[in-house]
């Protein structure tokens, strides 16, 4: 094998003429070193081209505009299900029928938790910055050489399409990542509120809510933060890494840290803000591995229940530690770091009701590579938490559109073997009803009925009005999407 080098995804997706609606390997946001294509990965891809380029022939369009089509992702799954195996319900009609899949489409009322932009020329998290990926690429990918990064790759515009325009999600919270100062931080609370209140005005009904940003070991500075974004800025809930370390000890803090984090959280309750979202798992290189563990969270989910934790990608660790589990079918070990952990724990505490399990880029990741694995760990979360404590979030748009992830659950059907083995119960219509966003719904205090009119199509020109009447510049996001080739 030649030398790796990283090229973007959308590049080399154009260089050969392939413009998938599943991805068909783990891509990178820029903050880790993504898995290569898997022998399957690859085998998928090429029967997905195989598929719609016969499927595209027989209705005579171009096979790259009939995979933008409703027929194109049913093709996807299609071929997903002949080199996985039957884990996605599709139908032969949905190919090249259009109006089979709204006949046997199931509608769901989606609120996505975990959703991100960064606003302009801010780009550094940490120490690390998104153009020096950009840059750092170019040296080893020549393609990218042409021209440096520039502030114009990255836009808030493109935020509202992905989200909203492109795919099905009614609701959506905006989330961040705690920094020293606000000059620093790529999306600070302030720019988060403006995007969830501009995107709910031009939408004349509520389509946002919106994070504030928690870092107990500021100590003082940090009370002063959550007085400021509560009062002055009405934020929903709160967003924290413990493996952030902001404070004393770069290595980050412990949620249940009586001297660290438990003034925070009391303060949180004061204050009238009872949802605390905490980055679990995926330390990603960014952040302090050991701290993302979720060990503190039996503790502080006891002394405080009347909060509600919200564990952010369900402490999933790392994929190349719970791949080889799933490809040994399970045998003699079905643990998977730290998911395992969390739901075992769960059993054994009966006081954790007051624990959520989120999915962004967890159920990505698994899906795309091993979906054993992803019903594997979904079964497990709903077997040790309740369907009803399972939140649905995507981490777009670091993943692009999350149409894809919405279609993928909403055809995932959990295997009879697994059923048999571990008990676990079927994913029904109901238990993705709760999952897709009656549950945060609930969590939010976010009415699923309510009427929410669509994103208007002059949106970027009432954005611009909105921006010059406030005086300051859009907000904006990045297209994160790297791989290795």
């Amino acid at each position: 094998m030649g030398k790796l080098k990283w090229i973007r995804k959308s590049e080399l997706d154009r260089r050969l003429g392939r413009d998938l609606p599943i991805p068909t390997q783990v891509v990178s946001n820029e903050e880790f070193l993504p898995l290569l294509q898997t022998p399957k990965q690859r085998a998928f891809e090429h029967r997905i081209q195989g598929l719609s380029g016969v499927t595209a022939k027989k209705l005579g369009i171009d096979r790259r505009a009939f995979l933008r089509t409703a027929g194109g992702m049913a093709t996807a799954f299609a071929a997903m299900n002949e080199v996985f195996g039957p884990f996605f319900t599709v139908h032969a009609s949905e190919l090249t029928e259009p109006g089979a899949i709204q006949e046997t489409r199931e509608e769901y009322f989606v609120f996505d938790v975990q959703t991100h932009h960064v606003t302009t020329d801010r780009y550094q998290i940490g120490d690390v910055s998104v153009l020096d990926f950009r840059r750092l690429g170019a040296q080893m990918n020549p393609a990218l050489g042409e021209r440096d990064p520039k502030p114009e790759d990255v836009y808030f515009e493109n935020y509202i399409k992905e989200i909203f325009l492109d795919s099905e999600t009614d609701v959506a919270v905006i989330s961040g990542v705690p920094s020293l100062t606000s000059e620093t931080n790529i999306l600070p609370a302030d720019q988060m509120v403006r995007s969830r209140d501009w995107i709910n005005r031009i939408a004349r009904s509520q389509r946002m809510v919106s994070h504030g940003l928690l870092a107990p070991d500021m100590g003082t500075e940090n009370r002063e933060r959550m007085q400021a974004q509560v009062e002055e800025l009405k934020i929903d809930a709160w967003k924290a890494y413990t493996g952030l370390g902001l404070g004393s000890n770069p290595e980050g803090w412990w949620v249940d840290d009586e001297a660290v984090a438990y003034p925070a959280l009391e303060y949180s309750q004061a204050l009238g803000v009872k949802n605390v979202c905490i980055h679990k798992g995926l330390a990603l290189g960014l952040f302090n591995e050991a701290h993302c563990h979720p060990r503190d969270i039996v503790k502080a989910s006891k002394d405080f229940p009347e909060m509600n934790f919200l564990i952010y990608h369900s402490g999933f660790k790392a994929l190349e530690e719970a791949v080889p589990v799933a490809e040994a079918e399970f045998r003699g070990n079905a643990y998977v770091p730290w998911v395992s952990d969390l739901c075992q724990w769960r059993k054994d505490n009966p006081h954790m009701t007051n624990v959520y399990m989120e999915l962004g880029s967890t159920f990505a990741l698994m899906v795309i590579t091993h979906p054993m694995l992803c019903c594997h760990v979904l079964g497990m979360m709903i077997d040790a938490f309740g369907a009803d404590h399972v939140l649905w979030g995507t981490d777009s748009i670091w993943w692009g559109s999350p149409q894809w992830q919405i279609d993928a659950l909403r055809r995932l059907v959990m295997p009879e073997s697994l059923m048999q083995r571990f008990g676990y119960a079927p994913l029904t219509t109901e238990v993705k009803r709760q999952i897709f966003g009656l549950n945060a719904a609930r969590i939010y205090g976010v009415d699923p009925e309510a009427k929410r009119n669509p994103i208007p199509g002059d949106y970027i020109d009432q954005l611009r009005e909105l921006n010059r009447q406030a005086g300051g510049s859009l907000p904006s996001n990045t297209q994160y999407g790297w791989i290795l080739e």
